[in-house]
């Protein structure tokens, strides 16, 4: 199997590590072969294994994504996590607009961001014209909700009672699969 991405320039260390360290974990972790072509700022990944080839294709998708090395290794840690890519250039037609998005979501010192991320037990990256998030799919599907109510201009703080109740209903579905 192989698949090529693109990633942006400033990604790219970021994706090689220092001394090529993060590229060859990925490859060691998902027996997969990872050449970067840094001038086009192409990613080729090929490997014979699916669930490590595909493991790998999420894995540099999240780095290319904002995400670093360690918060994008979550995906190696637990197989029910997955990446989920959200496109902000579909919504926001001008770089002001994409601008005014991108400020609501992460919020004033990212607090939006990180409250998101706390609630919902997921990772969050916001990049360029994109959101991505790391989480279990239950949660990630909450994550991408909350985004959408502030995208659509919900007020944070009834973006914030929403996950709270989402919170008390995934943990009480949680106990009632246990129980």
């Amino acid at each position: 199997m192989q698949q090529e991405t693109r990633i942006t320039k400033e990604r790219i260390g970021v994706l090689i590590g220092k001394k090529g360290i993060t590229k060859r974990e990925i490859e060691e972790k998902t027996k997969t072969t990872i050449l970067v072509d840094s001038e086009e700022g192409l990613v080729s990944i090929e490997g014979e294994e699916a669930d490590g080839f595909l493991r790998a294709v999420e894995v540099v998708k999240a780095i290319a994504r904002g995400f670093s090395p360690e918060r994008a290794f979550r995906l190696f840690e637990d197989e029910d996590l997955y990446l989920e890519l959200m496109e902000l250039s579909d919504i926001a037609d001008t770089p002001t607009k994409l601008e005014r998005i991108r400020g609501r979501i992460i919020g004033r010192d990212g607090k939006s961001r990180s409250q998101i991320e706390d609630l919902t037990n997921t990772e969050i990256s916001v990049y360029g014209k994109t959101v991505a998030i790391i989480g279990m799919i239950e949660r990630v599907k909450v994550a991408r909700e909350a985004i959408e109510m502030l995208i659509n201009g919900v007020s944070h703080e009834s973006v914030y009672a929403f996950l709270d109740r989402k919170k008390r209903e995934l943990k009480q579905d949680m106990l009632n699969y246990y129980y």
